[in-house]
C-alpha cells in the first residue's frame, strides 16, 4: 500500500508541470483565436521579446499588450490554427497560423517556467505568403 501511495506521488509530481503548461498554452491559444490582448497579459512574463513584422520590443508586458493590441486592431483577426506546439524541460512553445483581414501571420510564442508557471516570454509574428 505504501509503495502504490508513493508511487502515485511521484506520478503527481512528474505530471503537474506538463498540466500546467498545457492550460497555459491553451489560454494562449484561446487569445490569439480571439485577437484579445487582454487575454495574453493573463499568461505573460513580467518582460516580453516581441518581434513583429521585424520590429523588435523588449518591454514589460503593459506595454507588450499595447504593441499587440494595436497590431490586432491593424489586423483584425479572423482565426487561428495551430500548427505545432510541444514542451521540453521549464519551456514550451506554440507554432500557429493567424488569419486576418490582411492577411495570414505566422506566429511563434515561447513559454517558460517561472514560479510554477509556463509564462510568455518571447511572440513572433512575422508575414507569411499563404
Amino acid at each position: 500500500m505504501r509503495t502504490r501511495v508513493l508511487l502515485f506521488i511521484a506520478v503527481l509530481c512528474l505530471a503537474t508541470p506538463r498540466l500546467f503548461a498545457q492550460q497555459n498554452q491553451t489560454e494562449v491559444v484561446a487569445a490569439f483565436k480571439k485577437g484579445c490582448s487582454k487575454e495574453l497579459v493573463k499568461s505573460m512574463n513580467e518582460k516580453v521579446n516581441l518581434v513583429i513584422l521585424n520590429q523588435e520590443f523588449d518591454v514589460d508586458k503593459r506595454k507588450a499588450i499595447a504593441i499587440i493590441d494595436d497590431f490586432f486592431t491593424v489586423n483584425k483577426v479572423e482565426g487561428f490554427a495551430v500548427v505545432h506546439q510541444g514542451q521540453r524541460g521549464e519551456s514550451g512553445f506554440i507554432i500557429g497560423l493567424l488569419s486576418t483581414g490582411n492577411g495570414k501571420f505566422r506566429v511563434n510564442c515561447f513559454l517558460k517556467k517561472e514560479s510554477d508557471n509556463y509564462l510568455i516570454h518571447q511572440i513572433r509574428i512575422d508575414k507569411t505568403n499563404e
